[in-house]
C-alpha cells in the first residue's frame, strides 16, 4: 500500500514537471520592441515653473494583429492629486516637416475619453488603446502627444514629434 501512494506521488510530480516545462517553453508572441518602426516611448514634459518635476511617459505599441489596435499605456507624475488628466495626440502627413498640427484628438478606450486620475501624491496611470483599422497598412505620420487637464483644459504635460508607422 505505501509503495502504491508513492508511486502515484511519483507520477503525479512527474506529470506537473512535463506539463509546467511545456508551458513555458512554448514560443510567444514577442511585443516588437519600441524602438521599431511600430513602438514608440513618448517621454512627457511639464511646465517647470508651474509644476515642478511633472513629467509623463506613454508606452505606445502596436500588437502585430488584424484589429490594428494601438495600445497607449500612461503614466503620470508629480501632477496635481486626486484630479483628472485626459491625453490627446495630434498628428500630421509624414510628407509635412514636422508635429504642427492642432487638431487635438482626446484619446481612451477607443473611441470614447478616459480620464487619467492621479492619486494623493500627483501620479496617476491608465491602460488607454486606439483603434486605427480604417488607416492603411503602412501609413507613416508625424505625432505629438499632450496632457491636458481634465476640468480647466489646460496644457499640462507636451511630448516632442514622434514618427510612426500603422503595422
Amino acid at each position: 500500500m505505501k509503495t502504491k501512494i508513492i508511486y502515484n506521488a511519483v507520477i503525479k510530480t512527474i506529470f506537473a514537471v512535463v506539463l509546467i516545462t511545456t508551458f513555458f517553453s512554448c514560443k510567444k508572441e514577442a511585443i516588437p520592441p519600441a524602438d521599431s518602426a511600430y513602438d514608440l516611448n513618448v517621454a512627457l514634459r511639464g511646465d517647470a515653473k508651474s509644476l515642478p518635476g511633472s513629467s509623463g511617459f506613454i508606452e505606445f505599441r502596436q500588437d502585430p494583429d488584424t484589429a490594428r489596435i494601438i495600445d497607449l499605456n500612461t503614466w503620470v507624475h508629480n501632477l496635481q492629486p486626486n484630479h483628472s488628466y485626459l491625453l490627446q495626440r495630434a498628428v500630421n502627413p509624414i510628407t509635412d516637416a514636422d508635429c504642427s498640427s492642432t487638431a487635438w484628438l482626446t484619446l481612451g478606450l477607443g473611441l470614447t475619453p478616459q480620464d487619467i486620475e492621479t492619486d494623493d501624491h500627483g501620479n496617476g496611470h491608465a491602460d488607454l488603446w486606439r483603434a486605427v483599422t480604417s488607416i492603411a497598412r503602412g501609413s507613416q505620420f508625424h505625432i505629438h502627444f499632450q496632457i491636458i487637464d481634465g476640468v480647466t483644459m489646460a496644457t499640462v504635460l507636451t511630448s516632442d514629434c514622434y514618427d510612426y508607422t500603422v503595422r
